[in-house]
């Protein structure tokens, strides 16, 4: 069945990808305009449809450079029930800008969050209302080639690397492996911890990077929990039972991770960017009190709990003990100060850049 239905859908892959190269085609040859801004720019993004970490770099990046500099996030707003461009302030919600800028707006509030999906329409309207911005980091816009970034990072997952994959129908690519060779920056993505030099050096050869780019491998690294609604640290015992929720592409990891730390895990997914209801937060304790022991509690992910927040009220009710987990990203083999200097040489060598103020 499986080998049938992978030769109905390999055809469709090969038009798809052939659509793909046309259009990626007309860009490089300059067909099609990619407008430069006289600005740092910073793409970050993927070949694949999702799963691959992303959100946790572009935090990285945040953390790397709101200290420096006037940063500002610029994203599609996948998902959110509103249109065109959206700048975030105190009164944005998740259904306003979509989960994934709301948690960046949340946790980093020095910063300009803002969403468009025309991104080359969407930055000259944050600078007209944001003029001291120093720079701009693009999320998931590797694809997007109407603006034309001073960086571009690609990110690949190691359990399912872009050079071993293949476009969307038949698999997760969304253009051509070759358009990795687009990418100024390629990270190896949720690799193990312990991940040894003579895989990293076969990485790099099955790559095969370009004279220009760079190659980092990063590791997921999880925090703390704490209570959804105040923020407060949850403890737990090894031998509590936990129920994850999540609306992620890939829940692998997430569940691999609290089954080392926790008797028992069970898992209740949901679609990538999901909308909660009622009805799925009833489903939610119903599924609680189903699992075995006690006690019992909810683990979700931020870019989860930014969208269960627009029901804080029924959680309230319900009394639904929702924690989250944190995510971060390492880099492995030392080299975060290599990428470090990398794109904090590239932000502080664009013309001209003032000190930040506090606005």
């Amino acid at each position: 069945m499986l080998r049938y239905l992978s030769s109905i859908l390999y055809p469709f892959s090969l038009l798809y990808g052939l659509i793909m190269w046309v259009r990626n085609r007309l860009y490089d040859k300059g067909v099609l305009t990619a407008v430069d801004f006289d600005l740092p720019v910073i793409a970050v993004g993927n070949l694949s449809v999702g799963g691959t970490g992303k959100t946790p770099h572009v935090e990285y990046l945040i953390r790397l450079l709101k200290d420096h500099f006037r940063m500002a996030t610029l994203s599609r707003g996948y998902n959110r029930k509103t249109k065109g461009f959206y700048l975030a302030d105190e009164y944005s919600t998740a259904a306003e800008i979509g989960d994934e800028p709301m948690q960046f707006h949340q946790k980093f509030p020095g910063i300009s969050v803002c969403v468009g999906e025309e991104r080359m329409l969407a930055i000259p309207q944050l600078l007209m209302e944001r003029p001291y911005i120093q720079g701009i980091l693009l999320d998931d816009a590797f694809q997007h080639r109407s603006v034309k970034p001073g960086k571009n990072i690609m990110i690949t997952e190691y359990s399912r690397p872009f050079f071993r994959d293949h476009v969307v129908p038949f698999g997760r690519l969304r253009e051509g492996r070759s358009g990795y060779q687009r990418a100024d920056v390629i990270i190896v993505s949720k690799c193990p911890d312990n991940l040894a030099v003579p895989e990293k050096e076969q990485f790099l050869k099955d790559i095969n990077p370009l004279p220009h780019q760079r190659v980092f491998f990063t590791s997921l690294r999880y925090g703390a929990l704490y209570n959804m609604l105040d923020g407060e640290p949850v403890h737990l015992d090894a031998g509590e039972n936990v129920l994850v929720v999540c609306g992620i592409a890939r829940p692998e990891p997430l569940v691999q991770h609290l089954q080392t730390r926790f008797s028992k895990v069970y898992l209740l997914p949901f679609p990538d960017h999901y909308y909660y209801s009622r009805k799925d937060l009833e489903k939610m304790k119903l599924e609680l009190e189903r699992t075995e022991g006690s006690p019992k509690i909810i683990i979700t992910t931020e870019k989860d709990a930014v969208r269960l927040h627009l029901l804080r009220d029924i959680i309230k009710e319900l009394q639904l003990p929702i924690a989250v987990l944190p995510v971060e990203i390492s880099f492995l083999f030392n080299e975060a100060d290599s990428f470090n200097n990398y794109i904090f040489d590239y932000v502080a060598g664009s013309d001209p850049i003032a000190p930040l103020v506090q606005e």
